[in-house]
This record gives structure tokens, C-alpha cells and sequence, in this order.
């Protein structure tokens, strides 16, 4: 398989960039050194003159300058510059489509087939991510003469409306991504079916696990190919570990636990009593031991990263599961099964009970907790979140803290469940050039 170029700068990259900016800091910030005492100089010591020297001289007559009439400057008035206008998302995105518009021209002028390639569903739209997107663009234009690749980034926050209005007034662009489910999920039913086009470009999909080329086959059919995919892990920083005799989450699915001297299946349960164990009061004490005082934490043993939606707390500990019940509009009831109750109970409890071992909303989003990005700030000892998190771990890698990544718990039947977020490109059903904007999604997800 060619090396996927775009994926490694993508990811790194990432993957927002997620939110790049939003990490709060864990390092203290180190005393300014004193300013050193001005030595003085042989120089300036020789030019005093001695109290003797001085009573030597002979008395000099001051001459009386004439005084001089001082001209006074008329005052400028000062114009103020002109603040810089900011472009609203809005406004942007119109610049950025208008510019495209202009590129396909040139390529139809050229004689070569345009493919534009819109960015700003998802990831993609930060400085470094565009500047590396046109490279790719720049490669896969010097690589032949017959299509001509056209970029388009629109803000994040423009990024559906511009679309839409594309797709509303016929003028869609041909590749849309990268984009995960809950981008391609809004424009539902305007993919286009990829299978004719796998099969007649011989392209080899073995390259890729079966299960996720099947997680983009629809009642529509193959609607995109497995590009960024990340699962989720147990992160954890080992020292806090060590600090109170804990063993390390397990690297291995099926791999026990070692807890008290005693071998235990590395589920929620388990999770749950290491995680109280890590959940240090400002005295020392942890969530397990007397004197225990819930309302100063300075150290949770779990933070679900950005993983807070009851949705995604129950997925993870129950599994996935159709909550909703009914055949067509207007019939639809909401149906969440016990053990989805359960785990939005096992969560609640976490943050309330009378062991807590989570942090609450306003304590994750606290300026000493990270401000919302908990586990970066140093502050929890364990977070259950996709690996595209690694992007968001600068202040933990800036001052010096190790952290690593195990299996996540399994259920009391031993199952393991979890969320995989995946980013990747989508042809749009409306593309004039379905095969030329097929070879542009292959060489985006294997080059």
C-alpha cells in the first residue's frame, strides 16, 4: 500500500487544530531570573573629581547666555489607522467558492477535467491543514495532465449552509472531506454510490479491514473508502499510577488486572474502584479513604475527554442499541433500554456520590482543571476518548508528563464497546465527472 502522505499530515495536523487551541496549561511558568546589580566602571570612577582637585581650581565667571524665545510647534492631529475589517465566515466562504469558480474555468479553458475538492464540513480548515492540502493538490496536479485538482476551504462554521446552497442550486462541488459521520449524516442521500467505479479501476480494498469498508455501505450503496480512523483508548499518566501502588491499565485486549494481589477482568467495575483511587483531596486522602472531602479535589481519577453526551457514556459502557422505536415520521418514541439507564446512573454517580471519581461540568471547565480540556491540564489520572485526542495533549508534552494509551473496559459479559470516529471523503451524487473525481478519492486515501 503507497504511503498514505496526506493522512500522516492530516493527523498530525489535526484532527481540530480540534480543537488545537482550546488546551490549557499544566506547566508552572518559571521565575524570570533578577536583574544583575550595574557594576560601575573605572572609567566613571576616574572622571569624579577629588574633594582636593576641586578646591584647586580656579573660580571660572559664568557668562549669562541671552535667553532665546522658544518656538512653539503647532500640535498634529493624530489619524487614527483604520482598523482592519474581519470577513465574517460567511463572507469568506463566498471569497474562497468565487475563487474556485475561477480555478475550474482555467481548467476548462485548459482543456483538462476540474474536480473541486471542498474542505470545511470537519477537519481542514486551520492555516497548517490548508497549506498541507495544497501541497497535495500541487503533487497530484504535477503527477499527470488530465485533471485539474481545485481546492476549496470554506470556514467551519459556513461550511453546511455553503454547502447546502451549493448542492441546492446544482453547483455541488465533486469531492467533499474530510468529513466524519455527523457531517456526511447531514447531507444524507447526496453520495454517490462508489462500487462501479472500485470495481472498473481495479482498485484493492483488501488494504483495508472488512468491517470498515462495510461501515460506509448504505441501502444507497458504497458511499466512501476508510481513510482516518480512530478508536478509542484508555489514556493515563503511568506516574500517578506509581504514586498509589496501582498497576497500569492492560495494553492487550484480554489481559487481566492485577488488583490487591488478586487477578481481575479489566471491565467497568474494575475501572470504577482504580478510578476512586485516583480521586486525591487537597489533605492526601483519595475518594475510598475517611476524611475524604468531595469539594476539594484536586485530582480525578476519570475524565471522559469531551465524552460527556449520556449517548456516548452509554455507549461505551453498554454498547450501541436502536432507542427508537416507530416505522415512519410521526410514529417515532424514544426507547433507551436498562443498561443505557445504568450506565447514564453510573456516570451521575461518579460525579455526586459519596466515592465521586469524576469531575462535574463546572469543575472540568474550571481554569485550574484545564478549562475543559481536563486531562491535558494534568489533573486526571485517566481519560477514555478517540486517539485523534493525542493531538490535544501539548500542555501535558510541554512540561515533561508521560502518558500512554490501554484497552478499554469491557462489560460484566466481557464485551468491549467503544466509539470509533473515522474522517473521509465523499463524492457527491451530482458530480459531472463521477471516474475523474474517483481517482482524486483514491489517490487522497492511499498516496
Amino acid at each position: 500500500m503507497r504511503n498514505k502522505r496526506l493522512l500522516s499530515i492530516i493527523g498530525l495536523l489535526l484532527i481540530g487544530s480540534l480543537l488545537l487551541a482550546a488546551c490549557g496549561g499544566a506547566a508552572e511558568p518559571t521565575a524570570a531570573p533578577a536583574p544583575a546589580e550595574p557594576a560601575a566602571t573605572e572609567a566613571s570612577a576616574a572622571a569624579e573629581p577629588t574633594a582636593t582637585e576641586a578646591a584647586m581650581e580656579e573660580p571660572t565667571e559664568e557668562v549669562m547666555e541671552e535667553p532665546t524665545e522658544e518656538v512653539m510647534e503647532e500640535p498634529t492631529e493624530e489619524v487614527a489607522a483604520e482598523p482592519e475589517a474581519t470577513l465574517t465566515a460567511e463572507e469568506q466562504a463566498a471569497q474562497a467558492s468565487a475563487a474556485a469558480a475561477e480555478a475550474v474555468a482555467a481548467a476548462e479553458a485548459s482543456g483538462k477535467t476540474p474536480i473541486r475538492w471542498f474542505v470545511g464540513l470537519g477537519t481542514g480548515t486551520d492555516p497548517q491543514q490548508i497549506e498541507a492540502q495544497q501541497a497535495v493538490v500541487d503533487a497530484f496536479n504535477a503527477s499527470q495532465d488530465e485533471i485539474a485538482l481545485v481546492l476549496e476551504v470554506v470556514p467551519y462554521d459556513a461550511g453546511r449552509d455553503t454547502l447546502a446552497t451549493q448542492i441546492a442550486s446544482g453547483a455541488g462541488p465533486d469531492i467533499i472531506g474530510p468529513v466524519g459521520w455527523g457531517g456526511s449524516n447531514a447531507f444524507y442521500g447526496q453520495w454517490l454510490d462508489i462500487s462501479q467505479y472500485i470495481e472498473e479501476s481495479g482498485f484493492d480494498t483488501s488494504v483495508f479491514d472488512p468491517a470498515l469498508v462495510d461501515s460506509y455501505q448504505t441501502e444507497e450503496g458504497q458511499v466512501g473508502l476508510p481513510f482516518a480512523v480512530f478508536p478509542s483508548a484508555t489514556y493515563y499518566i503511568p506516574e500517578m499510577f506509581d504514586e498509589v501502588g496501582l498497576e497500569y491499565p492492560p495494553q492487550n485486549y484480554g489481559d487481566s488486572y492485577m488488583l490487591d494481589g488478586e487477578e481481575v477482568d479489566w471491565n467497568w467495575d474494575t475501572f470504577t474502584e482504580v478510578a476512586k483511587r485516583l480521586t486525591i483531596d487537597i489533605n492526601g486522602f483519595n475518594s475510598t479513604e475517611d476524611g475524604f472531602d468531595p469539594s476539594q479535589i484536586v485530582q480525578v481519577g476519570y475524565s471522559p475527554q469531551w465524552q460527556t453526551n449520556p449517548n456516548y457514556i452509554s455507549a461505551y459502557v453498554a454498547g450501541s442499541v436502536d432507542i427508537v422505536d416507530g416505522e415512519e415520521k410521526g410514529s417515532y418514541s424514544v426507547n433507551m433500554p436498562d443498561s443505557w439507564m445504568e450506565a447514564v446512573n453510573w456516570a451521575y454517580d461518579g460525579m455526586y456520590g459519596d466515592q465521586p471519581w469524576m469531575a462535574t461540568g463546572p469543575m472540568s471547565a474550571a481554569p485550574e482543571f484545564g478549562n475543559g480540556n481536563l486531562f491535558n491540564s494534568g489533573k486526571a489520572a485517566m481519560a477514555v476518548t478517540p486517539l485523534w485526542y493525542t493531538c490535544c495533549l501539548g500542555d501535558l508534552r510541554d512540561a515533561g508528563v508521560e502518558f500512554q494509551a490501554g484497552i478499554l473496559p469491557s462489560n460484566a459479559e466481557g464485551v468491549v464497546h467503544g466509539r470509533v470516529d473515522a474522517d473521509t471523503f465523499r463524492v457527491w451524487k451530482g458530480t459531472k465527472h463521477p471516474a475523474e473525481a474517483f481517482t482524486v478519492l483514491s489517490y487522497l486515501i492511499t498516496d
